[in-house]
């Protein structure tokens, strides 16, 4: 029998939401915590960093995106129409998601644990393909936030 012992979650005071630039909307830490169950051994300041090299990353890849959508007068997403569920942009929602996917591969990435046993190989197996995934998704919610296909063919 093993026992899992895990932080509790710092206070959201401690996570005060990151602003962004113009364009796209803020990012809350804790709300970031809470989608991707994420418990207190990731500090706030770790989270912050990697939420905030995210949010640069996912900005740059819809540059082309935000100077289209300004040309056409929309000063920031939440002003581009789209669909709304539950009260709320799909572009919106997909850019939270862009940002939430990207952070959570960082993390996994940079701070995989320490555990060198069999079973901590395993572990990391499970952690690579988490990655993975959470790129996919990434890209996937990029793609949505931009309107276009989540995958390109070509002939080689």
């Amino acid at each position: 029998m093993s026992l899992v012992i895990s932080e509790p979650n710092p206070p959201a005071a401690a996570e005060p939401a990151i602003s962004n630039s113009f364009f796209w909307p803020e990012i809350s830490p804790a709300e970031l915590r809470d989608t991707l169950r994420l418990e207190g051994t990731v500090t706030p300041k770790r989270l912050r960093s990697q939420v905030v090299r995210a949010m640069t990353e996912v900005n740059a890849e819809l540059f082309d995106y935000r100077t289209a959508q300004m040309a056409c007068g929309y000063k920031t997403l939440a002003d581009v129409p789209a669909d709304q569920i539950d009260g709320e942009s799909v572009k919106l929602s997909a850019y939270v998601n862009a940002v939430a996917s990207m952070a959570a591969a960082y993390l996994a990435e940079r701070y995989p644990g320490n555990d060198t046993t069999d079973k901590g190989s395993q572990k990391a197996q499970i952690v690579e393909r988490t990655v993975d995934e959470l790129w996919r998704d990434a890209r996937n919610a990029i793609h949505d936030v931009a309107g276009v296909q989540h995958s390109i063919i070509g002939l080689i």
